[in-house]
Protein backbone atom coordinates (compact mmCIF):
# COMPACT_ATOMS: atom_id res chain seq x y z
CA UNK A 1 0.00 0.00 0.00
CA UNK A 2 2.00 2.91 -1.33
CA UNK A 3 1.04 6.39 -0.17
CA UNK A 4 1.36 9.22 -2.66
CA UNK A 5 1.52 12.90 -1.71
CA UNK A 6 0.01 15.09 -4.41
CA UNK A 7 2.28 18.09 -4.88
CA UNK A 8 1.95 21.15 -7.08
CA UNK A 9 4.73 19.89 -9.35
CA UNK A 10 3.83 16.20 -9.34
CA UNK A 11 3.47 13.11 -7.16
CA UNK A 12 5.77 12.19 -4.28
CA UNK A 13 6.37 8.83 -2.59
CA UNK A 14 7.17 8.21 1.07
CA UNK A 15 10.07 6.23 2.49
CA UNK A 16 9.68 5.33 6.17
CA UNK A 17 11.74 3.48 8.74
CA UNK A 18 10.74 2.98 12.37
CA UNK A 19 12.83 2.70 15.51
CA UNK A 20 10.82 1.17 18.35
CA UNK A 21 11.98 1.23 21.97
CA UNK A 22 10.35 -1.66 23.82
CA UNK A 23 10.77 -1.82 27.60
CA UNK A 24 11.95 -5.29 28.56
CA UNK A 25 9.65 -7.15 30.92
CA UNK A 26 11.83 -7.98 33.90
CA UNK A 27 11.64 -7.51 37.66
CA UNK A 28 14.88 -5.55 37.83
CA UNK A 29 16.86 -3.14 35.66
CA UNK A 30 19.41 -3.93 32.98
CA UNK A 31 22.54 -3.43 35.10
CA UNK A 32 21.24 -3.23 38.69
CA UNK A 33 18.87 -4.97 41.07
CA UNK A 34 16.55 -1.95 41.39
CA UNK A 35 12.86 -2.76 40.70
CA UNK A 36 11.00 -1.69 37.55
CA UNK A 37 7.43 -1.33 38.88
CA UNK A 38 5.46 1.27 36.94
CA UNK A 39 3.90 4.17 38.83
CA UNK A 40 6.12 4.12 41.94
CA UNK A 41 6.83 7.39 43.75
CA UNK A 42 9.65 9.39 42.11
CA UNK A 43 13.21 8.26 42.91
CA UNK A 44 12.13 5.26 45.02
CA UNK A 45 13.49 2.65 42.58
CA UNK A 46 17.04 3.88 42.11
CA UNK A 47 20.31 2.12 42.95
CA UNK A 48 23.75 3.74 43.17
CA UNK A 49 24.45 2.25 39.72
CA UNK A 50 21.35 3.89 38.18
CA UNK A 51 22.24 7.23 39.78
CA UNK A 52 25.75 7.16 38.30
CA UNK A 53 27.67 7.18 41.61
CA UNK A 54 31.47 6.90 41.22
CA UNK A 55 32.94 3.42 41.43
CA UNK A 56 29.68 1.59 40.71
CA UNK A 57 30.05 -1.27 38.22
CA UNK A 58 27.19 -2.58 36.04
CA UNK A 59 26.20 -6.25 36.27
CA UNK A 60 24.21 -7.55 33.29
CA UNK A 61 20.71 -8.88 34.00
CA UNK A 62 20.48 -12.35 32.41
CA UNK A 63 16.67 -12.15 32.16
CA UNK A 64 16.98 -9.13 29.86
CA UNK A 65 19.33 -11.09 27.62
CA UNK A 66 16.87 -14.00 27.47
CA UNK A 67 14.01 -11.62 26.60
CA UNK A 68 16.03 -10.02 23.80
CA UNK A 69 16.91 -13.42 22.31
CA UNK A 70 13.28 -14.52 22.57
CA UNK A 71 12.15 -11.36 20.78
CA UNK A 72 14.76 -11.80 18.08
CA UNK A 73 13.49 -15.31 17.42
CA UNK A 74 9.94 -13.94 17.23
CA UNK A 75 11.15 -11.47 14.57
CA UNK A 76 12.57 -14.31 12.43
CA UNK A 77 15.98 -12.73 13.02
CA UNK A 78 19.57 -13.89 13.30
CA UNK A 79 20.79 -14.21 16.90
CA UNK A 80 24.42 -13.12 17.30
CA UNK A 81 26.26 -15.42 19.69
CA UNK A 82 28.76 -12.65 20.46
CA UNK A 83 27.62 -9.07 21.10
CA UNK A 84 29.17 -6.08 22.86
CA UNK A 85 28.06 -3.09 24.91
CA UNK A 86 29.14 0.41 23.94
CA UNK A 87 28.95 3.80 25.58
CA UNK A 88 26.85 6.37 23.76
CA UNK A 89 28.11 9.70 25.04
CA UNK A 90 25.85 12.73 25.37
CA UNK A 91 24.81 15.12 28.12
CA UNK A 92 21.30 15.49 29.42
CA UNK A 93 20.22 16.08 33.03
CA UNK A 94 18.27 12.80 33.26
CA UNK A 95 21.30 10.76 32.10
CA UNK A 96 23.34 10.48 35.35
CA UNK A 97 26.52 8.98 33.89
CA UNK A 98 26.73 11.35 30.95
CA UNK A 99 26.53 8.29 28.68
CA UNK A 100 24.07 5.54 27.84
CA UNK A 101 25.14 1.90 27.74
CA UNK A 102 23.90 0.54 24.42
CA UNK A 103 24.98 -1.79 21.58
CA UNK A 104 26.13 -0.08 18.43
CA UNK A 105 28.86 -2.05 16.69
CA UNK A 106 27.80 -5.58 17.66
CA UNK A 107 24.08 -5.95 18.54
CA UNK A 108 22.64 -9.13 20.03
CA UNK A 109 20.12 -9.56 17.18
CA UNK A 110 20.77 -9.05 13.49
CA UNK A 111 18.51 -8.94 10.44
CA UNK A 112 14.97 -10.28 10.56
CA UNK A 113 11.53 -9.73 9.03
CA UNK A 114 8.01 -8.90 10.19
CA UNK A 115 5.07 -9.96 8.03
CA UNK A 116 2.46 -7.21 8.20
CA UNK A 117 -1.20 -8.03 7.51
CA UNK A 118 -2.83 -5.17 5.61
CA UNK A 119 -6.60 -4.44 5.70
CA UNK A 120 -6.91 -5.19 1.97
CA UNK A 121 -5.79 -8.79 2.57
CA UNK A 122 -2.23 -8.39 1.30
CA UNK A 123 0.84 -9.23 3.39
CA UNK A 124 3.77 -6.81 3.47
CA UNK A 125 7.24 -8.04 4.46
CA UNK A 126 9.13 -5.35 6.40
CA UNK A 127 12.79 -6.01 7.09
CA UNK A 128 14.27 -5.63 10.58
CA UNK A 129 17.76 -4.17 10.55
CA UNK A 130 18.70 -5.07 14.13
CA UNK A 131 17.60 -5.35 17.73
CA UNK A 132 19.96 -4.13 20.40
CA UNK A 133 19.78 -3.85 24.18
CA UNK A 134 20.28 -0.56 25.96
CA UNK A 135 19.44 1.19 29.21
CA UNK A 136 16.73 3.83 29.48
CA UNK A 137 17.33 7.36 30.74
CA UNK A 138 15.47 9.03 33.61
CA UNK A 139 12.58 11.42 33.24
CA UNK A 140 12.69 15.22 33.30
CA UNK A 141 9.55 16.82 34.74
CA UNK A 142 8.86 20.41 33.78
CA UNK A 143 5.30 20.74 35.11
CA UNK A 144 6.02 20.62 38.85
CA UNK A 145 7.19 24.22 39.19
CA UNK A 146 7.05 27.42 37.09
CA UNK A 147 10.77 28.07 37.62
CA UNK A 148 12.42 24.66 38.15
CA UNK A 149 12.68 21.26 36.50
CA UNK A 150 12.69 18.02 38.48
CA UNK A 151 14.28 14.66 37.77
CA UNK A 152 12.86 11.19 38.41
CA UNK A 153 15.45 8.42 38.03
CA UNK A 154 13.04 5.49 38.50
CA UNK A 155 13.23 4.76 34.78
CA UNK A 156 17.02 5.24 34.58
CA UNK A 157 18.69 1.93 33.84
CA UNK A 158 15.52 0.08 32.84
CA UNK A 159 16.28 -2.38 30.03
CA UNK A 160 15.14 -1.49 26.52
CA UNK A 161 15.12 -3.35 23.23
CA UNK A 162 15.54 -0.98 20.31
CA UNK A 163 14.05 -2.62 17.22
CA UNK A 164 15.11 -0.86 14.02
CA UNK A 165 13.22 -1.52 10.79
CA UNK A 166 14.67 -1.18 7.32
CA UNK A 167 13.30 1.71 5.22
CA UNK A 168 10.75 -0.66 3.67
CA UNK A 169 7.56 1.10 4.79
CA UNK A 170 5.78 3.17 2.15
CA UNK A 171 2.72 4.64 3.89
CA UNK A 172 1.40 5.68 7.27
CA UNK A 173 -1.06 2.77 7.02
CA UNK A 174 1.80 0.30 6.64
CA UNK A 175 3.58 1.94 9.57
CA UNK A 176 0.47 1.58 11.73
CA UNK A 177 0.00 -2.09 10.84
CA UNK A 178 3.72 -2.78 11.37
CA UNK A 179 3.50 -1.35 14.89
CA UNK A 180 0.37 -3.38 15.65
CA UNK A 181 2.08 -6.58 14.51
CA UNK A 182 5.29 -5.81 16.42
CA UNK A 183 3.30 -5.03 19.56
CA UNK A 184 1.36 -8.28 19.17
CA UNK A 185 4.59 -10.28 18.84
CA UNK A 186 6.20 -8.89 22.02
CA UNK A 187 2.93 -9.34 23.91
CA UNK A 188 2.61 -12.98 22.81
CA UNK A 189 6.23 -13.52 23.86
CA UNK A 190 5.66 -11.56 27.11
CA UNK A 191 8.95 -9.72 26.54
CA UNK A 192 7.26 -6.28 26.68
CA UNK A 193 3.75 -5.30 27.74
CA UNK A 194 3.44 -3.02 24.69
CA UNK A 195 1.58 -0.31 26.62
CA UNK A 196 2.29 2.92 24.74
CA UNK A 197 0.37 5.03 27.26
CA UNK A 198 2.83 4.00 29.98
CA UNK A 199 5.78 4.53 27.66
CA UNK A 200 6.60 0.81 27.49
CA UNK A 201 6.60 1.07 23.71
CA UNK A 202 7.85 4.28 22.11
CA UNK A 203 8.37 4.97 18.43
CA UNK A 204 10.73 7.20 16.46
CA UNK A 205 9.71 7.57 12.80
CA UNK A 206 12.23 8.40 10.07
CA UNK A 207 10.47 9.98 7.09
CA UNK A 208 11.67 11.16 3.70
CA UNK A 209 10.03 11.86 0.34
CA UNK A 210 11.13 11.39 -3.26
CA UNK A 211 9.64 11.84 -6.70
CA UNK A 212 7.58 8.84 -7.78
CA UNK A 213 9.93 6.61 -9.76
CA UNK A 214 13.12 8.17 -8.36
CA UNK A 215 15.31 5.37 -6.88
CA UNK A 216 17.27 7.80 -4.69
CA UNK A 217 16.05 8.39 -1.12
CA UNK A 218 15.46 11.93 0.08
CA UNK A 219 16.85 13.51 3.27
CA UNK A 220 15.27 11.78 6.25
CA UNK A 221 13.80 13.55 9.24
CA UNK A 222 13.33 11.80 12.57
CA UNK A 223 10.11 12.30 14.56
CA UNK A 224 10.97 11.48 18.16
CA UNK A 225 9.07 9.60 20.88
CA UNK A 226 5.58 9.32 19.43
CA UNK A 227 3.33 7.67 22.00
CA UNK A 228 0.47 6.03 20.05
CA UNK A 229 -0.03 4.21 16.78
CA UNK A 230 -2.60 6.75 15.67
CA UNK A 231 -0.19 9.61 16.35
CA UNK A 232 2.63 7.85 14.49
CA UNK A 233 0.39 7.71 11.42
CA UNK A 234 -0.70 11.34 11.79
CA UNK A 235 2.90 12.49 12.31
CA UNK A 236 4.10 10.66 9.20
CA UNK A 237 1.38 12.14 6.99
CA UNK A 238 1.99 15.67 8.26
CA UNK A 239 5.76 15.39 7.92
CA UNK A 240 5.52 14.09 4.35
CA UNK A 241 3.30 17.01 3.35
CA UNK A 242 5.64 19.47 5.10
CA UNK A 243 8.66 18.14 3.23
CA UNK A 244 6.94 18.21 -0.14
CA UNK A 245 5.82 21.81 0.34
CA UNK A 246 9.36 22.91 1.30
CA UNK A 247 11.03 21.16 -1.66
CA UNK A 248 8.48 22.46 -4.16
CA UNK A 249 9.00 26.00 -2.81
CA UNK A 250 12.72 25.68 -3.57
CA UNK A 251 13.83 24.88 -0.03
CA UNK A 252 16.05 22.14 1.34
CA UNK A 253 15.11 19.47 3.88
CA UNK A 254 17.41 19.52 6.90
CA UNK A 255 18.36 16.24 8.55
CA UNK A 256 16.97 16.88 12.02
CA UNK A 257 14.98 15.50 14.91
CA UNK A 258 11.45 16.85 15.31
CA UNK A 259 8.67 16.44 17.89
CA UNK A 260 5.02 15.80 17.07
CA UNK A 261 2.34 17.94 18.68
CA UNK A 262 -0.83 15.82 18.81
CA UNK A 263 -2.97 18.89 19.54
CA UNK A 264 -2.01 20.83 16.41
CA UNK A 265 -1.09 17.72 14.38
CA UNK A 266 2.22 19.35 13.45
CA UNK A 267 5.90 18.57 13.92
CA UNK A 268 8.37 21.11 15.25
CA UNK A 269 12.15 21.18 15.26
CA UNK A 270 13.90 19.76 18.32
CA UNK A 271 17.56 19.57 17.28
CA UNK A 272 19.78 18.79 14.33
CA UNK A 273 20.08 15.05 13.80
CA UNK A 274 23.15 13.57 15.41
CA UNK A 275 25.27 11.00 13.62
CA UNK A 276 27.17 8.11 15.20
CA UNK A 277 30.39 10.11 15.45
CA UNK A 278 28.59 12.76 17.52
CA UNK A 279 28.03 10.18 20.25
CA UNK A 280 31.66 8.97 20.25
CA UNK A 281 30.71 5.32 20.63
CA UNK A 282 33.32 3.05 22.16
CA UNK A 283 33.20 -0.35 23.88
CA UNK A 284 32.21 -0.09 27.55
CA UNK A 285 35.35 -0.95 29.54
CA UNK A 286 33.30 -2.24 32.50
CA UNK A 287 31.45 -4.90 30.49
CA UNK A 288 32.97 -7.94 28.82
CA UNK A 289 31.70 -9.14 25.43
CA UNK A 290 28.42 -11.01 25.84
CA UNK A 291 28.85 -14.60 24.66
CA UNK A 292 25.93 -17.00 24.43
CA UNK A 293 25.84 -20.55 23.04
CA UNK A 294 23.70 -21.98 20.28
CA UNK A 295 22.37 -24.44 22.86
CA UNK A 296 21.15 -21.48 24.95
CA UNK A 297 19.37 -20.01 21.93
CA UNK A 298 17.86 -23.39 20.97
CA UNK A 299 16.54 -23.90 24.51
CA UNK A 300 14.74 -20.53 24.35
CA UNK A 301 13.40 -21.32 20.86
CA UNK A 302 11.98 -24.63 22.08
CA UNK A 303 9.81 -22.80 24.64
CA UNK A 304 8.41 -20.12 22.34
CA UNK A 305 4.62 -19.82 22.37
CA UNK A 306 2.50 -20.00 19.24
CA UNK A 307 3.02 -16.60 17.61
CA UNK A 308 0.56 -14.53 15.50
CA UNK A 309 1.74 -15.78 12.09
CA UNK A 310 1.55 -19.39 13.27
CA UNK A 311 -1.94 -18.83 14.66
CA UNK A 312 -3.09 -17.27 11.38
CA UNK A 313 -1.86 -20.32 9.49
CA UNK A 314 -3.61 -22.69 11.95
CA UNK A 315 -6.88 -20.72 11.96
CA UNK A 316 -6.98 -20.89 8.16
CA UNK A 317 -6.28 -24.62 7.94
CA UNK A 318 -8.05 -25.85 11.10
CA UNK A 319 -11.00 -23.46 11.25
CA UNK A 320 -11.38 -22.54 7.58
CA UNK A 321 -11.15 -18.80 8.25
CA UNK A 322 -10.07 -16.22 5.69
CA UNK A 323 -6.64 -14.66 6.10
CA UNK A 324 -8.20 -11.34 7.05
CA UNK A 325 -10.49 -12.79 9.74
CA UNK A 326 -7.63 -14.86 11.14
CA UNK A 327 -5.30 -11.84 11.28
CA UNK A 328 -7.95 -9.77 13.12
CA UNK A 329 -8.49 -12.51 15.70
CA UNK A 330 -4.78 -12.98 16.43
CA UNK A 331 -4.00 -9.25 16.50
CA UNK A 332 -4.12 -9.33 20.31
CA UNK A 333 -3.29 -12.28 22.53
CA UNK A 334 -6.45 -11.74 24.62
CA UNK A 335 -8.67 -11.74 21.52
CA UNK A 336 -7.17 -15.01 20.28
CA UNK A 337 -7.62 -16.61 23.71
CA UNK A 338 -11.25 -15.45 23.91
CA UNK A 339 -12.01 -16.69 20.41
CA UNK A 340 -10.41 -20.10 20.91
CA UNK A 341 -12.57 -20.72 23.99
CA UNK A 342 -15.67 -20.27 21.80
CA UNK A 343 -14.32 -22.13 18.76
CA UNK A 344 -13.51 -25.15 20.95
CA UNK A 345 -17.22 -25.96 21.40
CA UNK A 346 -18.99 -24.23 18.49
CA UNK A 347 -18.70 -23.67 14.76
CA UNK A 348 -15.40 -21.74 14.31
CA UNK A 349 -16.63 -19.59 11.41
CA UNK A 350 -19.81 -18.59 13.20
CA UNK A 351 -17.77 -17.90 16.35
CA UNK A 352 -15.40 -15.67 14.34
CA UNK A 353 -18.33 -13.71 12.89
CA UNK A 354 -19.82 -13.07 16.33
CA UNK A 355 -16.52 -12.04 17.91
CA UNK A 356 -15.47 -9.67 15.12
CA UNK A 357 -19.02 -8.45 14.51
CA UNK A 358 -21.46 -8.04 17.39
CA UNK A 359 -18.92 -8.34 20.23
CA UNK A 360 -16.37 -5.90 18.77
CA UNK A 361 -19.12 -3.38 18.00
CA UNK A 362 -20.43 -3.65 21.58
CA UNK A 363 -16.97 -3.29 23.15
CA UNK A 364 -16.23 -0.29 20.93
CA UNK A 365 -19.54 1.27 22.01
CA UNK A 366 -18.75 0.96 25.73
CA UNK A 367 -15.02 1.74 25.35
CA UNK A 368 -13.65 -1.55 26.74
CA UNK A 369 -11.15 -4.10 25.47
CA UNK A 370 -11.87 -7.81 25.29
CA UNK A 371 -9.97 -8.49 28.50
CA UNK A 372 -12.63 -6.49 30.38
CA UNK A 373 -15.61 -7.64 28.32
CA UNK A 374 -18.85 -7.84 30.37
CA UNK A 375 -19.82 -10.78 28.14
CA UNK A 376 -17.66 -13.81 28.83
CA UNK A 377 -16.43 -16.27 26.22
CA UNK A 378 -18.62 -18.94 27.89
CA UNK A 379 -21.74 -16.78 27.41
CA UNK A 380 -21.01 -16.06 23.77
CA UNK A 381 -20.25 -19.74 23.13
CA UNK A 382 -23.64 -20.61 24.65
CA UNK A 383 -25.35 -18.09 22.35
CA UNK A 384 -23.62 -19.45 19.24
CA UNK A 385 -24.56 -22.97 20.36
CA UNK A 386 -28.25 -22.00 20.51
CA UNK A 387 -28.05 -20.84 16.88
CA UNK A 388 -26.31 -24.05 15.83
CA UNK A 389 -28.91 -26.37 17.38
CA UNK A 390 -31.75 -24.26 15.90
CA UNK A 391 -33.07 -23.19 19.29
CA UNK A 392 -32.98 -19.62 17.98
CA UNK A 393 -32.36 -17.97 14.63
CA UNK A 394 -29.51 -15.60 13.87
CA UNK A 395 -31.94 -12.69 13.93
CA UNK A 396 -33.29 -13.65 17.36
CA UNK A 397 -29.69 -14.19 18.54
CA UNK A 398 -28.98 -10.49 17.98
CA UNK A 399 -31.98 -9.66 20.14
CA UNK A 400 -30.73 -12.05 22.83
CA UNK A 401 -27.27 -10.50 22.61
CA UNK A 402 -28.64 -7.02 23.28
CA UNK A 403 -30.46 -8.31 26.36
CA UNK A 404 -27.19 -9.98 27.48
CA UNK A 405 -25.41 -6.61 27.32
CA UNK A 406 -28.06 -5.08 29.57
CA UNK A 407 -28.55 -7.89 32.10
CA UNK A 408 -25.49 -10.21 31.92
CA UNK A 409 -27.97 -13.11 32.05
CA UNK A 410 -27.19 -16.38 30.28
CA UNK A 411 -28.55 -16.77 26.73
CA UNK A 412 -30.56 -19.85 27.67
CA UNK A 413 -32.29 -18.03 30.52
CA UNK A 414 -33.07 -15.06 28.25
CA UNK A 415 -34.59 -17.31 25.58
CA UNK A 416 -36.79 -19.07 28.16
CA UNK A 417 -37.82 -15.89 30.00
CA UNK A 418 -38.76 -13.95 26.85
CA UNK A 419 -40.22 -16.88 24.90
CA UNK A 420 -37.75 -16.49 22.04
CA UNK A 421 -37.34 -20.14 21.14
CA UNK A 422 -37.43 -20.70 17.40
CA UNK A 423 -40.52 -22.34 15.89
CA UNK A 424 -39.53 -25.54 14.07
CA UNK A 425 -42.99 -27.07 13.91
CA UNK A 426 -43.60 -27.45 10.15
CA UNK A 427 -47.35 -27.44 10.65
CA UNK A 428 -47.29 -24.12 12.51
CA UNK A 429 -44.97 -22.56 9.92
CA UNK A 430 -47.13 -23.85 7.05
CA UNK A 431 -50.20 -22.27 8.65
CA UNK A 432 -48.50 -18.86 8.77
CA UNK A 433 -47.34 -19.23 5.16
CA UNK A 434 -50.86 -20.10 4.03
CA UNK A 435 -52.14 -16.96 5.78
CA UNK A 436 -49.56 -14.77 4.01
CA UNK A 437 -50.34 -16.27 0.59
CA UNK A 438 -54.10 -15.91 1.13
CA UNK A 439 -53.73 -12.24 2.14
CA UNK A 440 -51.53 -11.40 -0.90
CA UNK A 441 -53.08 -13.09 -3.97
CA UNK A 442 -51.89 -10.33 -6.33
CA UNK A 443 -48.29 -10.81 -5.20
CA UNK A 444 -48.61 -14.59 -5.68
CA UNK A 445 -49.82 -14.02 -9.26
CA UNK A 446 -46.90 -11.62 -9.94
CA UNK A 447 -44.40 -14.13 -8.54
CA UNK A 448 -45.75 -16.94 -10.68
CA UNK A 449 -45.56 -14.68 -13.73
CA UNK A 450 -41.81 -14.38 -13.27
CA UNK A 451 -41.13 -11.80 -10.55
CA UNK A 452 -38.83 -14.05 -8.51
CA UNK A 453 -37.64 -11.16 -6.32
CA UNK A 454 -41.01 -11.19 -4.55
CA UNK A 455 -39.87 -14.35 -2.75
CA UNK A 456 -38.08 -12.12 -0.23
CA UNK A 457 -41.35 -10.25 0.37
CA UNK A 458 -43.14 -13.45 1.33
CA UNK A 459 -40.29 -14.53 3.64
CA UNK A 460 -40.40 -11.14 5.34
CA UNK A 461 -44.18 -11.36 5.87
CA UNK A 462 -43.89 -14.83 7.38
CA UNK A 463 -41.13 -13.70 9.72
CA UNK A 464 -43.21 -10.70 10.71
CA UNK A 465 -46.31 -12.79 11.54
CA UNK A 466 -44.21 -15.32 13.46
CA UNK A 467 -42.46 -12.48 15.38
CA UNK A 468 -39.14 -13.64 13.94
CA UNK A 469 -39.39 -17.04 15.60
CA UNK A 470 -39.98 -19.26 12.56
CA UNK A 471 -37.00 -21.26 11.35
CA UNK A 472 -35.74 -19.42 8.21
CA UNK A 473 -34.63 -22.64 6.50
CA UNK A 474 -38.04 -24.27 6.94
CA UNK A 475 -39.77 -21.07 5.76
CA UNK A 476 -37.73 -21.11 2.56
CA UNK A 477 -38.35 -24.80 1.89
CA UNK A 478 -42.13 -24.76 2.53
CA UNK A 479 -42.71 -21.40 0.82
CA UNK A 480 -40.79 -22.40 -2.31
CA UNK A 481 -42.71 -25.64 -2.49
CA UNK A 482 -46.08 -23.86 -2.33
CA UNK A 483 -45.19 -21.03 -4.73
CA UNK A 484 -43.68 -23.34 -7.33
CA UNK A 485 -46.53 -25.84 -7.25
Amino acid sequence: MVSIVKGVTGDWALVIGLEVHAQITSNSKLFSGAPTTFGADPNTQVSFIDAGFPGMLPILNEKCVEQAVKTGLGLNAKINLISMFDRKNYFYPDLPNGYQISQFYHPIVGEGVIYVDMPDGTVKAVGVERLHIEQDAGKSMHDQSPTESFLDFNRAGVGLMEIVSKPDIRSSEEAGEYLKKLRAIVRYLETCDGDMEKGSLRCDANVSVRRVGDPKFGTRVEIKNVNSIKNVMRAIDHEAERQVSIIEAGGVILQETRLFDATTCETRSMRSKEEAHDYRYFQDPDLLPLKISQEYVDAIAAKLPELPDQKIKRYKSEYGLSHYDASVLVSEKDIASYYEQIAATTDPKMAANWVTGELFAYLNRIGKDIEHSPISAHQLAELVGLIQDNTISGKIAKQVFEIMTETSASPKDIVEKHGLKQVTDTGAIEAVINQVLTENPDKVTEYKSGKDKLFGFFVGQVMKLSQGKANPQLINEILKSKLDS
